[in-house]
């Protein structure tokens, strides 16, 4: 039958026996495809659909065949035609067969997408978007579709997200058209259980990527907002802007076992084309990725960040760093505590890192073998991923953490800290020393960041014993870095009203009001924690002051601890301690037995002086006030190396040596303990001089000298529960003699010993075996009776019922009688 080229009618008397459906179809085409579809014709088309809908899929399926027929014979302008028919028949029709109309309308845009043409490709992806997946996004199919699939379409869309047409203009159209034809099968697909799963990782691995191709190639400097762009389809947007939008919809969509599936596209996509170095994009990607996501899920996220963290283990410190920049941001994006049921895993992993992280610095090389060459680039890195470490641990997720968890994951970095002689080093790839050093530094660092702001009520059940003396340990070390730390991390602890600031200079204030310190009455758990710790901190503090390698910072610190005891933990009995430790410190400072360099000396004696000058007017007893002025006024005019005011400068004005400190510019015990005596307070105690208390926690101080061991006695009240009465026992004062008798001793028996075990090598090599046998047997007989007395003594039964014997000296003697010989009563027996 011959057709006609412009409208395909039937010639002759045949073409009244075509079906109605075709003809109608026919003639909603003009002559001339300028002219457009013919309306009047098409809403007879329509009306017959909508009369007679069990037709609605032959007529799909015949406009199905001539769109393919103009398509290869490049009559473009009859295939916008058909499309335009498609989609108005598809807008117009709601009957139950829509589903097999739909399959001719996905044969027609598969069509187009499959041409080399750029316009029937955007034509194609505009009809799909606006007519199928605007309509049916929303809406349940009666039927499940089975058979059809959107694989097909995810690729094509995707490989048109990459499009390198040569014409930027046709590019970024066709870009905009797979944008926009992704975003469609996501809508479509996304929460409809009857269709194909999108979020399986066969689709989401070609999806993701190509939106963050696009999303890269117009990359921002600034992140947009957090809220979804609420942007009209009909506003000129951008491939980037549209991008951005149709991401943020997809992760919006994401429940929660979809996540990992949606987020490791990404990860890949950093790591693939090399993005964690410049961190920037990576950044924008996961603060869009936080923002669109469902609040409860962010935990997951972070997981995977830690996850995948720790498979670059070995990876350049840069990408390193850069995952660590990531994961700071987004858990700081995250909501208080969704961090997620693992918080000490995700704490664990983060130290792991920094203890790797240490390794390779020193060693220069991600195997433990020395790399000359470039291990000072890698350490100048690796030091910067430590840093970010830090303050990711400290800035992202512990501010997040409610006050009981920061105090396990204080309890669980304290755990990790290698303490000689307590806790075993941290197994390392050779660094040696110097790396448990680092780790140590590192680790505290990261206690220093997690402690700061940290506020409690209950200090003893938050800082419990297990934390506060392995801390309290670190501060014997010779290490000056790492006893600086040890204080901030204590300060960070104390402080719960913002004090700090306000002590961060020694100097003699003459009112100290105008420091607005913020003093709160002490509870009962404060009085509690300082009965348990008290002694420690004070003798902690002594031990302080005495390093020969504290510098000017660490008594700044020392200061700034005393302060924050005596306003923060304070009562009349801690006030006492607070005064009798700063007399002891200037009783150390004027020490001959210490080797103390002038520097130490002439410090000792300025913060003791600024703290005295402090706790009298916190006391508010005019009689002592009077007292500690009138020795600060003296030693202004005399001694002024012994005021804060010329020790803790940058050229501090010392003397060339500090052999006589007597006089008016000292403050006397006895004057302290008589005024405040007169204000009730208890001056026995007042009366004895401050010693610190001797415990194992010296041992781990590495002394160069025994001797440097500092007399000292013992307070049990210290020692026992708070809640038990104080009482005082004397023990006996270890002096040097003492240890060094002790010491000379100890060496002797050492000789002796090695001097007997030779002589038994000896014997037993060259005596003959007569000998040796006979001096093993005797061994044996006194280690036989020996076991005999010790059994005769724990196995021998109480008397039985069977009676005694007499001795030959009138007496009665129990008889043993072996148990199994013993008769009990029947009811003792079962």
């Amino acid at each position: 039958i011959p057709y006609n080229n412009t409208s395909y009618r039937v010639c002759g008397c045949c073409g009244a026996l075509r079906p109605r459906y075709k003809r109608l179809v026919d003639n909603i085409f003009p002559e001339d495809p300028e002219d457009g579809l013919v309306k009047a014709n098409m809403e007879k088309l329509t009306f017959y659909a909508l009369s007679a809908p069990e037709k609605l899929d032959r007529i799909g399926a015949y406009l199905s065949e001539r769109l393919s027929r103009d398509v290869a014979r490049h009559r473009y302008g009859y295939v916008c035609i058909a499309m335009e028919a498609l989609d108005q028949l598809l807008m117009a029709c709601h009957c139950q067969s829509i589903n097999l109309f739909v399959e001719s309308f996905l044969k027609m845009v598969r069509k187009l997408l499959e041409s080399d043409k750029p316009s029937l490709q955007i034509l194609g992806t505009n009809s799909m978007f606006y007519s199928f997946f605007v309509k049916f996004a929303n809406i349940e199919e009666d039927t499940p579709s089975y058979h059809r699939s959107y694989d097909f379409f995810v690729s094509r869309f995707s490989e048109m997200c990459h499009s390198s047409y040569e014409d930027p203009d046709i590019r970024t159209k066709i870009r905009m058209a797979g944008i926009k034809g992704l975003q469609g099968v996501v809508r479509k697909t996304v929460n409809d259980e009857l269709q194909a799963n999108i979020w399986d990782p066969q689709h989401m691995d070609k999806i993701v990527p190509s939106l963050l191709f696009n999303l890269q190639s117009g990359e921002r400097t600034e992140s947009r907002s957090p809220s979804p762009l609420q942007a009209s389809e009909k506003e000129k947007e951008s491939p980037v802007d549209l991008t951005e939008r149709c991401f943020r919809e997809l992760l919006g969509r994401a429940a929660y076992g979809n996540i990992k599936n949606a987020v490791t596209p990404v990860l890949m996509h950093l790591d693939n084309h090399s993005l964690w170095e410049g961190k920037t994009f990576a950044v924008r990607c996961f603060k869009i990725i936080m923002y669109s996501i469902q609040s409860q899920h962010s935990h997951l996220v972070i997981q995977q960040l830690l996850g995948h963290l720790d498979a670059n283990s070995k990876n350049s410190a840069t990408v390193r760093a850069g995952i660590v920049e990531v994961l700071l941001e987004a858990a700081a994006i995250a909501a208080s505590g969704s961090v997620g049921p693992t918080v000490l895993e995700v704490f664990n992993t983060l130290l792991r890192q920094l203890r790797l992280s240490v390794d390779y610095e020193l060693t220069g090389s991600y195997d433990g073998s020395t790399n000359i060459g470039t291990k000072i680039i890698k350490a100048h890195e690796e030091r910067q991923l430590q840093e970010a470490v830090i303050r990711t641990i400290g800035c992202s997720f512990a501010n997040t953490l409610p006050t009981y968890q920061r105090s396990e994951v204080m309890l669980f970095i304290m755990g990790k800290i290698p303490v000689p002689g307590v806790h075993p080093a941290l197994p390392s790839t050779g660094s040696g020393p110097e790396g448990t050093r680092m780790i140590q530094i590192m680790l505290l660092k990261s206690l220093v960041q997690v402690t700061a702001g940290f506020q409690t009520t209950n200090m003893l059940t938050a800082l419990p014993s297990s934390f506060i003396e392995p801390l309290l340990s670190f501060s014997l070390t010779e290490d000056p870095e790492v006893r600086l730390l040890v204080l901030q991390i204590l300060l960070s602890l104390i402080d719960r009203h913002d004090n700090t600031p306000k002590f961060s200079n020694i100097s003699i204030i003459s009112d100290i009001s105008v420091l607005k310190l913020k003093v709160d009455k002490c509870s009962r758990q404060d009085n509690l924690f300082m009965k348990k710790h008290g002694q420690q901190l004070y003798r902690h503090i002594y031990l302080g002051c005495k390093e020969e390698s504290s510098g000017r910072q660490h008594y700044e610190t020392l200061f700034a601890l005393l302060g924050l005891l005596s306003v923060e933990l304070a009562n009349e009995e801690v006030v006492v301690d607070l005064i009798r430790l700063a007399l002891a410190l200037q009783d150390l400072a004027l020490s001959t037995d210490e080797a103390m360099p002038v520097f130490n000396r002439c410090a000792v004696h300025a913060l003791a002086a600024a703290y005295l000058n402090l706790i009298c007017q916190l006391t508010t007893v005019p009689a002592f006030c009077q007292h500690i002025h009138e020795v600060i006024e003296v030693r202004q005019k005399e001694s002024p190396y012994l005021l804060p005011e010329d020790v803790f400068i940058d050229n501090p004005k010392l003397p060339s040596s500090l052999e006589k400190v007597e006089g008016d510019v000292l403050f006397l015990q006895s004057k302290i303990t008589e005024v405040l005596g007169g204000s009730g307070y208890n001056t026995e105690r007042l009366a004895t001089p401050y010693i610190p208390q001797y415990t194992d926690e010296d041992r781990l101080s590495k002394r160069k000298s025994i001797g440097e061991t500092i007399s000292l006695q013992v307070e049990v009240e210290s020692r026992n529960s708070p809640e038990k009465e104080e009482v005082k026992t004397k023990t006996e004062e270890i002096t040097f003699e003492t240890l060094k008798n002790a010491i000379v001793d100890s060496v002797g028996m050492e000789e002796q010993e090695r001097e007997r075990r030779r002589q038994v090598v000896e014997k037993f090599q060259k005596a003959p075996f007569e000998e040796i046998a006979a001096h093993c047997g005797a061994r044996a007989t006194l280690l036989q009776s020996k076991l005999n007395q010790i059994f005769e003594i724990t196995i021998r039964p109480p008397p039985s019922p069977s009676g005694t014997i007499s001795s030959g000296y009138g007496q009665s003697q129990s008889r043993s009688v072996p148990i199994y010989e013993m008769k009990f009563p029947d009811l003792c027996v079962y």
